[in-house]
């Protein structure tokens, strides 16, 4: 048999629910766009192209002659339009029935919109598990596309890599196709003869093979320094002409194609993985270094090749793990999944329900739910975002819940809402929403301002992660070289060696500290200052109060300070209507001898630095400074944070004059552009060097109030600060 392949191209372009309109449009103009331009002259080739929802609506909106476009390369039969899920979640992460209604969502999206139902999906992140294949499968698809890492991980052979696999769960049926690895890291960074190379010894190797690239559009464009390469310098074009070219024996064409002309190879059933670089990315940051090392101390031995396929790094689960803050927000998701599943079964008419989906599905989109190559978890403007959708979605279940009772209402529920076996509580108004959790030092670990659909507690604690070896070795790569992503080393501000900080526990808020009475601004911001007490993460014992108009969660510790036994109580109290919440302290058991510098630690998320109308105010309304302002301040009794864009004024008042400091929580943190500094929130700690009565007594009394601003005010703001 004459040397013949089938390559089949797939195009995976995708942007994340929330992020900025301009990062939209960039990655438009320097990928989308001129890929296509690039392409269509070529009538020869033909590719499968998934575009996530989040993107694809985009495009609809603002670029709709792109559809266009695009549409009449379907109908020609040059482009097969590959499907997914419709906010690109990962499939893993999801209630079977968020799984199946996500997928047939955009199916019936893109049947409306390009006209064409798709065959098969694209498996967000390649995070796979077995038990996908039946929910893939009733959902409608009928192949998608993981990585050859999968099938390696299963005890293949690279030469047995050449078509595609049944997989089957449950008597279901889903074709897999082993998207190249090796394809992956030569298109585009290396010369066109490197690939067409690779193809050929595939050709003779195994005539009629079917050899899958599948990996990020963005790729070709968007990552740093490859526009210039991929466009500028005709990288692209060439790779086009070289398949023209070679036509005869390389068969460029769709995934669906492939599977009419090509039987399946055999049949597989792969374990539960992603990519290589994901196992990686989900392991604890000991065990990723460790392996690391092992990997490249093995790499010279004999038998390497043949071990490290079954040489596994981590689960994607484990991200939930491995950030707190990616566990919050899937017990959230999951929280008004549940709910939403309930009004359905109860009769709620569809149309109703509709809106609520859409912001559930929303708010499933994965990026900030992990961490890698790119930022990920790490940017807040995503972690908001799918904070702001989950938020509304649970505003108007509760507004159907309540029928129209919703204003004059106050709730204390308590549950296991994080899913860590202990119970937290939740006080919600119409215009709060509390999560509390006695069992991790009585925080609050969430805080919504109903009003805007904001959590101002989307924070992120500073920790260690592999890759802070590279920041602190310093910048190596000049950008003249067209490099893969995971091999860049670029800072994008200066001296983020000197800004590698790290906590020792969660940024939330009423997290109760006992420091040396010696400890400054600067040790508590660095995360220097050392813990005297241990009330910060133990357990409290609970009560819940209810009134007429207000409820109360009564927190209790007996724990110790510098050995001394206290008990400390702390109560928040919501009442129904108000934005204001009322947190009372009460210490017990102190010596009337005996000083002791206590701090309560409050963290607000969403509220950026790097502007003048996000500012610090006093009891005056004297701006303080930005946001990103250090302060250490004297005998204050109140402290306003505003951010005019969101449109959020929160407001601190005690009951007895305090010190108080605040300062930004900044993380380095790795993006697809470099490294870089990114502020996560303001960090708000009234503080006391403080002694006891004559009954060994302290008590203080907090208020947070956290105002919307008008849609007109903002503006009209906006306007004076600009002048």
């Amino acid at each position: 048999m004459s040397p013949y392949v089938h390559l089949c191209l797939v195009l995976h372009n995708h942007q994340p629910v929330g992020n900025f309109d301009g990062v939209f449009e960039q990655a438009y103009q320097d990928s989308y766009l001129p890929f296509l331009d690039v392409f269509e002259p070529f009538e020869k080739l033909a590719i499968s192209l998934h575009t996530s929802g989040p993107l694809m609506t985009w495009l609809a909106e603002r670029h709709p002659e792109y559809l266009h476009r695009l549409r009449l390369l379907v109908e020609a039969g040059r482009v097969e339009i590959v499907g997914g899920p419709l906010s690109e979640p990962i499939m893993t992460m999801l209630p079977s029935r968020d799984r199946v209604g996500q997928i047939q969502t955009y199916s019936r999206w893109l049947e409306q919109h390009l006209g064409v139902r798709p065959a098969g999906m694209w498996m967000p992140e390649r995070v796979w598990e077995s038990a996908l294949t039946r929910d893939v499968v009733d959902a409608g698809m009928g192949y998608t596309i993981l990585d050859d890492y999968h099938f390696r991980a299963a005890g293949l052979e690279n030469e047995q890599l050449t078509g595609y696999y049944i997989a089957e769960d449950e008597g279901r049926m889903l074709r897999i196709f082993p998207g190249s690895e090796h394809l992956r890291y030569t298109i585009p960074f290396q010369p066109v003869a490197a690939t067409i190379d690779y193809c050929r010894q595939v050709a003779e190797r195994a005539p009629g093979a079917v050899l899958t690239f599948g990996d990020d559009g963005e790729k070709f464009g968007t990552w740093p320094d490859t526009k210039a390469h991929v466009y500028d310098d005709g990288w692209l074009q060439s790779l086009f002409e070289a398949l023209t070219d070679n036509a005869e024996w390389l068969n460029t064409t769709t995934i669906s194609n492939a599977i009419e002309k090509t039987p399946p190879v055999g049949k597989v059933y792969l374990p539960d993985c992603s990519y290589r670089e994901m196992t990686e990315w989900s392991l604890p940051v000991s065990a990723q270094v460790l392996l690391d090392d092992v990997s490249h101390e093995m790499g010279s031995h004999a038998r390497w090749e043949d071990l490290k396929r079954f040489v596994s790094g981590g689960y994607w689960r484990n991200f939930k793990i491995k950030y707190d803050e990616a566990n919050e927000m899937y017990a959230r998701m999951m929280d008004v999944s549940r709910r939403l599943s309930e009004a359905e079964a109860s009769g709620v008419p569809t149309h109703q329900l509709e809106p609520i989906r859409d912001q559930l599905y929303n708010g499933q989109c994965n990026c900030p739910y992990w961490h890698g190559a790119f930022g990920g978890i790490y940017l807040p403007h995503l972690r908001n975002a799918i904070y702001h959708h989950l938020i509304t979605a649970d505003n108007l279940l509760s507004e159907l819940h309540l029928n129209g009772d919703f204003a004059s209402t106050v709730h204390a529920t308590a549950d296991d809402y994080n899913f860590d076996g202990l119970q937290e509580v939740r006080l919600s108004n119409n215009k709060l929403c509390l999560w509390i959790a006695p069992g991790r030092g009585g925080r609050i670990y969430e805080m919504d301002v109903r009003q805007i659909s904001h959590n101002l507690l989307a924070t992120l604690q500073r920790r260690p992660e592999s890759y802070h070896e590279k920041v602190k070795t310093g910048p190596s790569n000049d950008g003249d070289d067209v490099a893969s992503i995971h091999d860049r080393v670029v800072f994008k501000q200066e001296g983020l060696d000197q800004r590698l900080q790290y906590d020792r526990y969660a940024r939330k808020s009423l997290m109760d500290h006992f420091y040396d009475n010696e400890a400054t601004l600067a040790d508590a911001a660095d995360g220097k200052a050392i813990e005297r007490g241990d009330f910060v993460e133990l357990p409290f014992e609970t009560k819940l109060r209810r009134g007429n108009d207000r409820v109360q969660i009564q927190m209790r510790r007996e724990g110790n300070a510098w050995g001394q036994p206290i008990v400390l109580t702390k109560a928040v109290t919501m009442v129904a209507g108000s934005e204001t919440i009322e947190v009372t302290y009460m210490l017990e058991n102190l010596p009337q001898d005996q000083q002791f510098h206590f701090g309560i630690e409050l963290n607000f998320a969403g509220l950026p630095s790097g502007a003048d109308d996000r500012y610090f105010s006093d009891q005056d309304g004297q701006v303080l400074g930005q946001l990103g302002t250090r302060l250490d301040l004297k005998q204050v009794q109140k402290l306003s944070l505003s951010d005019r864009w969101l449109g959020i004024d929160v407001g601190l008042s005690i009951d007895q004059p305090s010190d108080l400091w605040a300062f930004p929580v900044e993380t380095v943190s790795q993006s697809e552009g470099g490294f870089e500094l990114v502020h996560q929130s303001v960090c708000v700690q009234p503080h006391w060097l403080i002694q006891g009565d004559k009954e060994g007594r302290w008590g203080v009394k907090l208020e947070i109030q956290s105002s919307c601003v008008k849609d007109s005010e903002v503006v009209e703001e906006q306007e004076v600060l600009q002048l």
